[in-house]
């Protein structure tokens, strides 16, 4: 286990060093061995100079899982140009060290805070010396793996602020790679050129299963939005029983409902995988 320090812009950070020795299956070709770390940041960010904590501040949190050790350094920088790029949201991470890289993102975020002072000032006025109690931020981003093989690894990014307004917000994102490629996988390389309607299809009736619904529209009496709604977003990982979808809130149900998750089983996806595809293996068990 190893500790890490950044300064100035975080009060502590640690690491741990999880050793992940993938196992058979997913069609391997290369060993892949990985190790991981992870930086720890917290941090309360006035909006104001000075130190009163009755004044606003945004409550900052961020868990940063990414490789350390895998196959070579070539390899290495690869997996953690992905890991970077989808944590951080924008690919411009992609080139700076994980520590450089979430140095930039709370030096980022403190900037868009702080340039906030000035409206402050003005709603205070507004309201004749009361508190907007909207200045209150919050954010918090972690990631986790989920699922792992020699050929295979999932895993989740979750975003957590609030930023004002009636209530905050959470998303979650996935992202699956081919470690023999190291390349991210999407729903193209799963499945044949057809497969957009069939999937579709399939995805709606796992959710008419979970909701109890007999037939489509009766999930629009679940709460549902509307069933053209409902469609194949890219947003899904992956594990030896099948292929899991994730859709975010307001995405295709009210805020109310939260994340909508659903299951579709490899046995169900048979008529339109690839063959030979990265989860062929799994599939045919």
């Amino acid at each position: 286990m190893r500790t890490r320090i950044i300064l100035p812009i975080v009060l502590f950070v640690t690491g741990s060093g999880l050793m992940i020795s993938c196992g058979e299956g997913g069609g391997s070709r290369k060993s892949s061995k990985i190790e991981f770390d992870s930086i720890v940041v917290k941090q309360q960010i006035p909006l104001l100079q000075g130190n009163d904590t009755t004044l606003p501040f945004a409550d900052v949190e961020i868990s940063f899982t990414y490789p350390v050790k895998f196959r070579n350094a070539e390899s290495l920088a690869r997996l953690q140009q992905i890991f970077q790029g989808t944590f951080f949201g924008e690919m411009r991470y992609d080139s700076l060290t994980p520590r450089e890289a979430t140095e930039r993102y709370m030096e980022e975020y403190t900037t868009r805070y702080e340039s906030l002072s000035n409206s402050y000032y003005e709603d205070k006025a507004r309201l004749e010396g009361e508190m907007p109690l909207w200045y209150w931020y919050s954010m918090s981003n972690s990631n986790k793996i989920l699922f792992r093989s020699d050929s295979l690894l999932s895993y989740a990014v979750e975003y957590s602020d609030y930023e004002g307004g009636a209530h905050g917000s959470y998303r979650i994102l996935y992202t699956s790679i081919d470690l023999n490629e190291l390349n991210t996988i999407s729903e193209e390389d799963l499945f044949v050129p057809d497969y957009y309607k069939p999937l579709t299809e399939k995805i709606i009736e796992r959710l008419m299963d979970q909701y109890k619904a007999d037939n489509p529209d009766s999930l629009l009496m679940r709460g549902f939005f509307t069933i053209e709604d409902i469609v194949p977003n890219n947003n899904f990982w992956l594990n030896e029983e099948g292929i899991h979808y994730s859709y975010n809130q307001y995405e295709i149900a009210p805020y109310s409902m939260g994340v909508i998750n659903v299951t579709v089983p490899y046995a169900d996806l048979s008529d339109i995988l690839l063959p030979d595809g990265i989860i062929s293996n799994y599939s045919t068990k």
